[in-house]
């Protein structure tokens, strides 16, 4: 699929940006993703570091998402002490899932797994990882009650990419590495032939219109 358009004010909080950033935005924006994933990119924090730079991305099934989320690159030039690094990246990565899929008492810890092993696939390295799974349901009563029950699990996380060559984390990969996460939520087989590490999510519900 074509690489992300530059969207104005998604590089920082004012001032040139420094060449690290530049160059791990510039990779984001040339990776090649598998043609299910639309991404584009969006609005930054401006709160969070000095600079910044957001893309959203949804699994596409013609003219439904099956899952989507919203990555963020941040860079703090003087370092960060609760990163332990100078860049981190941020996500929130959402789908639809049956209720009898949702009451799974392993499902949070699998869903965590999914993200620590879509990165060690790609064969990155990076530290001081965080983040929450969560499930939802949502039961319709009175004027809604012919409504089906609903149920959504919700990955964010964050982890600070390793520094390679002149202070530049690989990003590009990183990026991929997501996007293999949002395939395995949206139940997508692997990308890669092969790759007995992933494990797809059985029983999703059906997908959601945009």
């Amino acid at each position: 699929m074509d690489e992300p358009k530059e969207a104005e004010g998604d590089l920082g909080n004012g001032g040139a940006p420094p060449l690290p950033f530049r160059a791990a935005v510039d990779a984001l924006r040339g990776t090649r993703l598998r043609p299910q994933i639309e991404i584009d990119p969006a609005p930054a924090p401006k709160r969070l570091a000095p600079y910044a730079y957001a893309l959203e991305a949804a699994v596409v099934d013609g003219e439904e998402d099956l899952a989507d989320g919203r990555l963020v690159l941040l860079h703090d030039p003087a370092g960060h002490d609760a990163w332990r690094g100078a860049f981190r990246l941020v996500t929130l990565v959402r789908a639809e899932l049956e209720p009898e899929m949702a009451a799974d008492p392993l499902l949070p810890e699998v869903c965590w797994s999914w993200l620590t092993g879509a990165l060690s696939a790609r064969g990155l390295a990076y530290g001081e990882p965080s983040g929450t799974v969560t499930r939802a349901s949502s039961h319709y009563f009175g004027g809604l009650a012919e409504r089906p029950s609903a149920s959504q699990i919700e990955i964010r996380a964050s982890w600070t990419p390793r520094e390679g060559l002149g202070g530049v984390p690989d990003t590009g990969t990183h990026l991929v590495a997501w996007c293999d996460l949002l395939a395995q939520v949206a139940g997508l087989p692997p990308a890669a032939p092969g790759d007995a590490s992933v494990v797809t999510l059985p029983q999703r519900r059906g997908p959601q219109s945009r």
